[in-house]
Formats: C-alpha cells, sequence, structure tokens
C-alpha cells in the first residue's frame, strides 16, 4: 500500500518525479494548511534509501562529502554534498547516523548511481554500502523531533525556519500504511512542494543542474562546512567563497496570477529582452499565490521586474533574493 491506495488519492502527472505517490487528496491549499498547523504526513515513499554501516563509516563519508561528520552523534543528522572534482554538485544527501548505520535519503532514481559511486570508492575500508530502497519507506511529517523509533532526517536551518520545518523518517515499508492511515490528516506532495519552494529549499533536479555550484542555491552552511577540506571540489568551494562569486543566484518569484499560468520547471526568465535564467520549481501557496524558484544571472538586479516565458504564455515576475552572496 502507498498514498496512491487512500481515499481521494490523486496521482501526479504522468512523467513527474513524483507521479508515484499522491499529489494531492482534492485541496492542496487545505493540505498546506494541515501541514503548516502540524496535522498531517505526506508519503515520499518513492525516495531512495542507501545505508553504510561499518566501523569506518563517518570518517570515510567525511572524506567523501562537504559535510563535517567524523564527530556526528547518534540520531544527528545533516544535509550533505557530493561534488564533482569541478565543484558541481552531483548527490545531495539527507544523512542520519543511529550509532551502527549512516542512512541517506536520495532522490528518486538516484539511490543507484550513488551505491555505484560509494562502492567505487570503498577501497580497503572497512565499511559496507546497499541499496535498501526496496525494504524501507520514508515518510514527511511537520515535526521538529526525532522519531525514537525510526531514523529521522531533521531539516536544517535557515528552511527550517523560513517555514519548512519538520522531518524525514524511515521506516520498513509494512509500516508504511499504519503511518499514512494514523495522522490525523494526510497531505500529497503538491502541498509538500508548495511549502519547500515558499522556503526557497533547493530540491537536486529542481533548482540544480550539471554546472550547479553549491553557493547559488543556499547550500553553504547548510550543506557545506567551510572549515573542512580534503574532499573532491573542495578547491572550487573555497576558490569561489574567497575569490570571486558564483555566477548565479536562486531567487523566488512572486507571479503574476492574472493570467491562471504556473510555468513548469525549465521554463526561460526574461530581464527585458535579455534571458537570464529558468524556473526551478512553480507552486500555488495557500497564503503567498503563485510562486516559482528560478535560477538566474548574478548580475541581474535584484529590484528588476522579470518575465518567465511559457507555451501558454508570458507572465510578469517580482524576485524576491533569497541568498546574500
Amino acid at each position: 500500500m502507498t498514498s496512491l491506495d487512500l481515499p481521494l488519492a490523486v496521482a501526479g502527472p504522468a512523467g513527474f518525479v513524483d507521479e508515484s505517490i499522491a499529489w494531492h487528496f482534492g485541496d492542496p491549499h487545505r493540505e498546506q494548511r494541515f501541514l503548516a498547523d502540524g496535522m498531517s504526513v505526506v508519503d515520499i515513499s518513492n525516495r531512495g534509501v542507501v545505508t553504510v554501516t561499518g566501523p569506518d563509516r563517518l570518517t570515510w563519508m567525511h572524506t567523501l562529502t562537504t559535510q563535517h561528520l567524523e564527530n556526528l552523534q547518534p540520531t544527528e543528522s545533516a544535509l550533505v554534498l557530493i561534488l564533482s572534482p569541478h565543484g558541481h554538485v552531483e548527490h545531495e544527501l539527507h544523512l542520519v547516523d543511529d550509532g551502527e548505520t549512516t542512512w541517506l535519503i536520495v532522490e528518486p532514481g538516484t539511490a543507484d548511481a550513488l551505491e555505484r559511486y560509494l562502492v567505487s570508492m570503498q577501497f580497503m575500508l572497512r565499511v559496507s554500502i546497499s541499496n535498501v530502497t526496496s525494504r524501507f519507506a520514508v515518510v514527511w511529517e511537520p515535526v521538529a523531533s526525532i522519531d525514537a523509533n525510526h531514523p529521522t532526517w531533521l531539516v536544517p536551518e535557515p528552511f527550517a525556519s523560513s517555514g519548512f520545518r519538520g522531518r524525514e523518517v524511515i521506516l520498513p515499508r509494512e509500516e508504511l500504511p499504519a503511518r499514512l492511515t494514523g495522522a490525523p490528516e494526510r497531505s500529497g506532495s503538491w502541498a509538500l512542494e508548495a511549502l519547500r519552494v515558499a522556503a526557497s529549499m533547493p530540491r537536486l533536479g529542481f533548482e540544480t543542474d550539471h554546472k550547479t555550484l553549491p553557493h547559488e542555491v543556499g547550500w553553504i552552511g547548510s550543506a557545506v562546512h567551510l572549515q573542512k577540506g580534503c574532499y573532491r571540489g573542495q578547491e572550487t568551494v573555497a576558490r569561489v567563497q574567497n575569490l570571486g562569486k558564483p555566477p548565479r543566484r536562486l531567487v523566488l518569484l512572486h507571479l503574476d496570477g492574472s493570467p491562471e499560468i504556473l510555468p513548469g520547471h525549465g521554463a526561460r526568465v526574461f530581464a527585458g529582452d535579455d534571458e537570464v535564467g529558468w524556473v526551478g520549481s512553480a507552486a500555488r501557496h495557500y497564503e503567498l499565490g503563485p510562486i516559482a524558484t528560478a535560477i538566474i544571472k548574478r548580475k541581474v538586479p535584484v529590484d528588476a521586474v522579470l518575465t518567465v516565458r511559457t507555451d501558454e504564455g508570458d507572465v510578469a515576475a517580482a524576485q524576491e533574493n533569497t541568498l546574500t552572496i
């Protein structure tokens, strides 16, 4: 059983990365309020789950990733990136360690690639890597505390204080039905995405592309620890931090709602006649109305009125800068 088996569940659009979980249950705005009020649960069981066990797991993950992990305590969680040699984001990991196992929650369809990469970097270290997606599911709950019975990843700052406070809980798949039906209310991925977009929290594959640098989307501090080195891509991170500025920045767009057009991922963004970026994620927020994240050129003035071009027509947009870069 998944959320699609629940009454009133509607699947996401065909081809959408979250199509295998409930998109909504008939009233996305009401479902957002349930989340904001801490009453609801969201099935995100399409996420991948990878485990790392063995006595060297934390020191090993410390050397491979952007976060300081070697002293991570049991039940502590972290937002972690794996970068390319040139400093571009390749993997986003929601990591929690329970004292014996390091659990990694990843985007749908990426667990196999992550497992292959980790195995290739294992060498002679005492670690074991396994893709356990078929055995474990993930749910999102608007709760800012750890589930004492299950590995729990907490949304980090600054995203939690921007309206996206919550947790991702890993549980055996056989426990998923009871978790979904036991909550006071249920919300779909539409509602969850609206709150994420409003908080300008980036998501791999949505606000990122093949050349994304962590600085561009607000992952410095939240996902990149600047006081550690010796990981792949660290030189680029340090160079951008100390000597330059990233070429792009993440902004929140407040869209003109009069055309009733919600742009899709990748819709082109213009400042006057100049193409300056693209849309990451768009949503209809229960308070803010139509909004979207966008990745735009850093040189675009923060007060510039932008236009999003879609197949259905152009949409005017005012930008809200979410980064200090």
